[in-house]
């Protein structure tokens, strides 16, 4: 069983520094637009991506959240590192895609693209701090199965959540690593 709060924080540690990395590289084109109005176009996109990404699928996890079962003894929970790892073998290519749109597109609207990858990063990380807080105020860390994830942590496949104590795992409430 994989983490929750794990799952989400997973992609926004990438998203955010390759959405930096490409804002930086493209801020040195002129652009089409020029750089001006790609920077605040940029800053305009990163603004919506992270409400977007942050407020997207809100709903689904507060619905799974609300009954979830307590998880077995036979149950196997999986460490953050290999959480981590996994999601990212699983998505590099679609981060790598990303990361070239983003640069690519730096040759309309300067560092736009960027940004607005940056900002999904910055969204997701928002949506586990959330969660965080959920799991926090309820006292319990929120477990899905591993073989339910293949469309994200409340996709379709996902029928419920498992729970465990606050001690259980090598994660902190929200995803991040524990102190």
């Amino acid at each position: 069983m994989a983490r929750v709060a794990v799952l989400v924080r997973a992609g926004a540690a990438p998203l955010w520094w390759l959405g930096l990395v490409a804002a930086d590289a493209g801020a040195f084109l002129p652009g089409l637009t020029g750089r001006r109005i790609g920077l605040l176009a940029g800053a305009a996109l990163a603004l919506i991506s992270c409400a977007l990404v942050t407020l997207v699928r809100g709903r689904r996890f507060v619905h799974l959240s609300k009954s979830p079962s307590r998880a077995g003894r036979s149950d196997f929970l999986q460490d953050r590192a290999v959480t981590v790892r996994n999601w990212r073998r699983a998505h590099r290519w679609w981060l790598v895609a990303a990361f070239a749109a983003a640069l690519g597109s730096s040759f309309a609207l300067p560092a736009a693209g960027g940004l607005m990858l940056a900002g999904a990063g910055a969204g997701l990380w928002l949506k586990s701090v959330r969660l965080g807080r959920r799991e926090h105020a309820d006292d319990l860390l929120f477990w899905v199965r591993t073989d339910w994830i293949a469309r994200g942590p409340a996709g379709k496949p996902v029928k419920g959540y498992c729970w465990t104590g606050v001690l259980a795992g090598d994660a902190a409430p929200g995803g991040a690593r524990r102190r």
